[in-house]
């Protein structure tokens, strides 16, 4: 399993955008298919939700919740304890801190806005998540003429 805490701009753009290619929807995709678990608090929860209400994304209530619904489906709630680390805007310590308890399953903190956190090897874009989740599969095959295992 693939553990990821999804800062909001991700769960946000998947919502609006209108490329159907998008790195931020497959990363949601990815989510909903089971593959990746998403890492959650009550903070991270409550985050989704007010950001996702604001006006200015014409979102429905119903359309909200069903979303928050199919996220908790492939969640997993984290007691993270304080790390101590000072971010630009303080609202994304909470995304931190769950990432930073949850290395021991190599999570990841999958984001828009990368300039936001400290720059370490799991404080990844939503196409550098693609690309490091999509790798093990890739490499599972080689091409030499018929598609064969490689264990």
């Amino acid at each position: 399993m693939i553990y990821a805490v999804i800062d909001t701009n991700v769960i946000v753009s998947a919502l609006i955008t209108k490329s159907p290619n998008s790195p931020v929807l497959q990363v949601v995709q990815r989510i909903f298919s089971g593959f990746v678990c998403i890492l959650v608090n009550k903070e991270i929860l409550a985050e989704y939700r007010e950001v996702l209400s604001r006006p200015k994304f014409g979102l429905e209530k119903d359309s909200i919740e069903t979303v928050i619904s199919e996220l908790l489906k492939h969640s997993l709630d984290v007691d993270a304890p304080p790390s101590g680390t000072a971010l630009p805007d303080p609202k994304d310590v909470v995304f931190y801190n769950v990432v930073l308890a949850r290395q021991d399953n190599g999570a990841y903190l999958v984001t828009g806005n990368i300039k936001h956190f400290p720059v370490c090897e799991f404080v990844v874009t939503p196409r550098e998540f693609l690309e490091i989740i999509d790798t093990p599969l890739q490499k599972m095959f080689v091409n030499d003429g018929m598609r064969k295992y490689r264990p």
